[in-house]
């Protein structure tokens, strides 16, 4: 497993990531999401993503006792804040109150003194920049979270964030969270090269487009034991597949063939060519899957490989 800094800040953390959405505390039993985070650790990843929101904070839960038994410098955890949790005005959002409660209620869910980063989920437009920032600011003072990050803001909200931080003399934010795959490619124009001239590096999900990547959906059927089967997801894999992309997905798979690669390797060495990128969010159901995606950490792609891919891409 190779390692990488985030943004300009000296915290390291590994190529392949291991998330938690949709996945312990829901598609998969607790016994197996254990399995699965032992396996990932004992293979040199050093970095565990999950939020309050996913499933309620079972995700959290899940994650955070099964990494327990190793020392906690040894590794990286990360949850968020900003959607629904309860029916009252201030149960979501990013105001102080809520950031605040939230933090504390996800640190006694995961027994945790301290998680390393704390994202800000989405963007509040109700809640002013400065006021999120200087509540997130004051939890780094506090030492219960030790950076700041953000999850699918738009260049102009992270610079605004940037500006405000510099304003107040604020910590910066060092991460933002987008999605990033083949064929989810936004933030290359703007949030990039904004986030390299700030300091701000990219831990990237849904890295293999919600598993379409994998090849598992050829011929554009989804299998009823597979991820797109999940009513969250099924609507997103259904918009991505078509006939042009399944075209697209034959082609990358046999280039992957021809590389000596698997499709999902091909997939995630192509988004670890940016180095903007700090880590790639992977889920993982098995240990088999963590096992597999991990691969892709010591696959260096040519600039042939690269222009290649980019030709299939732009069919």
């Amino acid at each position: 497993m190779k390692y990488r800094r985030i943004g300009r800040s000296g915290l390291k953390v590994s190529e392949i990531s291991l998330g938690s959405w949709l996945t312990f505390g829901k598609t998969v039993d607790e016994e197996t999401a254990i399995k699965t985070i032992h396996k990932a650790y004992e293979l040199g990843v050093n970095f565990f993503d999950s939020a309050n929101v996913y499933e309620k904070g079972e995700g959290e839960r899940i994650l955070s006792s099964a990494l327990k038994e190793f020392p906690r410098e040894s590794y990286v955890i990360t949850t968020k804040a900003f959607g629904a949790m309860g029916e009252g005005p201030n149960d979501k959002g990013l105001s102080r109150k809520h950031i605040i409660e939230q933090l504390n209620n996800s640190l006694k869910r995961m027994d945790l003194e301290y998680v390393d980063i704390f994202y800000c989920h989405r963007y509040d437009s109700e809640t002013p920049v400065d006021e999120t920032l200087k509540a997130i600011d004051d939890l780094i003072r506090q030492g219960k979270t030790l950076y700041a990050g953000v999850s699918e803001w738009s260049a102009a909200q992270i610079q605004e964030a940037v500006s405000i931080a510099d304003k107040y003399l604020l910590d910066r934010i060092i991460v933002n969270q987008p999605q990033y795959n083949m064929f989810h490619r936004d933030i290359e124009d703007e949030i990039i090269p904004l986030c390299e001239k700030s300091g701000i590096g990219q831990v990237v999900f849904s890295p293999l487009a919600q598993g379409v990547l994998t090849g598992k959906y050829k011929g554009g059927k989804i299998p009823e034991d597979s991820r797109g089967a999940n009513t969250q997801v099924n609507t997103w894999v259904r918009k991505i597949i078509n006939d042009i992309v399944l075209t697209k997905l034959d082609r990358l798979e046999a280039l992957a063939l021809e590389l000596g690669i698997t499709l999902p390797e091909l997939a995630l060495s192509w988004i670890l060519r940016q180095h903007n990128v700090s880590s790639t969010l992977v889920g993982a159901s098995n240990p088999e899957q963590i096992e597999a995606n991990v691969k892709a950490s010591d696959i260096e792609l040519s600039f042939e490989a690269i222009h290649r891919v980019e030709e299939i891409l732009a069919i």
